[in-house]
């Protein structure tokens, strides 16, 4: 994708990733929009970047999708870059009826939110001559771990929701990336994943990504750093087995 010039959209732009994205494409000279649900997170992320936009929003509400869209195609008709990356993780038992309040609210978020977004913003972005939808997975798309179950499978459907929408825009001007982090240092889990020393530091992870998304030649539009082309090579490479057991503690 071109990298300057563009006018971006970044869902869940408040913390982790979204925040660090939203920070280096503005350092870039982009139009940076950051989309959460925290209003105090907004204000103090564009205070520190001034420029930077900010807007309150729960992606598991509908009718504020639907507002908001509307909204930004009045407002920001130059719109040509949605970074789909609000997402959330929370620790289940399959075993205990009450995690399906827990999967319902993980699924309406990482799921329809993406969906519904996505869908509404889609034609004013097919209307742009040079536009593009990057959408955060997960290195747990293709090797999952026990305790976050509809996390994991929530990454995965995305994966395949994401192929078959590259497939249906193909000859359009939408790119269609996906973005699959590794474990990284941020809030997603819980705070102790900000300092954990086996997660990939933030401001590396954020470094590679946007010289990956500066090539053109991004294979099957997967932006995938480094440190985590082993879980998704896992299967074809006869290494799933392995790190199926080391991420599940066999």
């Amino acid at each position: 994708m071109q990298m300057t010039g563009n006018t971006i959209l970044i869902t869940g732009g408040t913390s982790g990733i979204g925040r660090g994205l939203a920070e280096a494409f503005h350092r870039l000279g982009n139009q940076v929009l950051i989309a959460g649900r925290r209003q105090g997170r907004l204000d103090e992320i564009m205070a520190a970047n001034p420029g930077m936009i900010g807007f309150q929003l729960d992606v598991q509400d509908p009718a504020a999708i639907d507002a908001f869209a509307a909204r930004v195609r009045e407002k920001v008709p130059e719109l040509n870059v949605l970074v789909n990356n609000a997402g959330i993780s929370r620790p289940e038992s399959l075993t205990a009826r009450s995690h399906l309040a827990i999967s319902r609210e993980i699924i309406e978020t990482n799921i329809m939110g993406v969906l519904h977004m996505t869908a509404v913003l889609l034609p004013a972005l097919k209307a742009k001559s040079n536009a593009a939808i990057i959408t955060t997975t997960s290195g747990l798309a293709f090797v999952p771990r026990n305790n976050s179950p509809t996390y994991c499978a929530s990454k995965a459907f995305l994966h395949s929701w994401l192929q078959s929408l590259r497939v249906q825009l193909r000859g359009s001007s939408v790119d269609v990336l996906e973005l699959a982090p590794p474990y990284v240092q941020t809030e997603l889990s819980g705070p102790h994943q900000l300092t954990d020393p086996h997660a990939m530091p933030l401001v590396a992870y954020i470094s590679e990504v946007m010289q990956l998304l500066a090539d053109p030649s991004s294979p099957d539009g997967e932006i995938l750093v480094e440190r985590v082309r082993g879980e998704r090579f896992a299967e074809r490479d006869g290494d799933y087995a392995r790190r199926f057991a080391i991420f599940n503690g066999f």
